[in-house]
């Protein structure tokens, strides 16, 4: 897609405008190596660790159930999907909320679950980060943001879902998938062969204080 055409699409979305480049965030995520580790509570009150999970694939999923391309993937049931087919194969489906308070796409945890049920999406948890501790770790800049964490403990996939920079359903289908195809080429034990894509969305809410 030519940056023409990205940048018309920007000015039509106004508010929600499509993100490509980074936003204002304090870290990055290096691919080969460690991803950042995090602890968070998800919508049900539970603690979760990156740490933990060590000898798991973990999918992180950045959202704001607001915004017009996270909308995109849930309302075409493409995310619900992706997760329900990465658990049937043991990845673990972490979905952040990382909207700061008084941003779009905060949410308290009732909200979340109320989210998860009328989306039937199907996560391992939807991890509440209203500091966007775990959004400014892997350097996130847009929802959704995509990472893929090896069972090692190693990034190994990092940016878009998908090869189509819109919010379109009709476009998914004609999208080259980076996380399907990364996700297979992690669980049969391959190299990822596009481990950084670039990502696209509305930019991360970060709030002032969350640094």
């Amino acid at each position: 897609m030519s940056n023409l055409i990205v940048a018309r699409r920007s000015l039509l979305l106004g508010s929600a405008a499509l993100a490509l480049t980074p936003t204002v965030v304090s870290a990055a995520s290096d691919l080969g190596k460690p991803a950042p580790l995090f602890t968070a509570t998800d919508s049900n009150g539970k603690d979760w660790s990156l740490a933990d999970l060590k000898g798991k694939v973990v999918v992180i999923e950045t959202t704001n159930h607001d915004c017009p391309y996270v909308i995109k993937h849930y309302r075409s049931g493409n995310m619900q999907a992706q997760q329900r087919d990465a658990a049937a194969k043991g990845v673990v489906w972490l979905t952040s909320a990382s909207s700061a308070p008084g941003q779009e796409g905060f949410v308290t945890a009732a909200q979340a679950n109320e989210l998860t049920k009328s989306r039937n999406a199907a996560p391992a948890a939807v991890l509440l980060d209203p500091l966007s501790k775990i959004a400014r770790a892997y350097g996130a800049t847009v929802t959704p943001h995509m990472y893929i964490v090896a069972a090692s403990g190693m990034l190994v996939y990092k940016g878009g879902i998908d090869s189509i920079p819109s919010s379109s359903t009709s476009d998914i289908p004609k999208a080259k998938q980076y996380v399907r195809l990364a996700l297979d080429q992690v669980l049969a034990g391959k190299p990822v062969a596009e481990a950084s894509t670039r990502p696209y969305g509305c930019s991360l809410k970060y709030g002032r204080n969350s640094a």
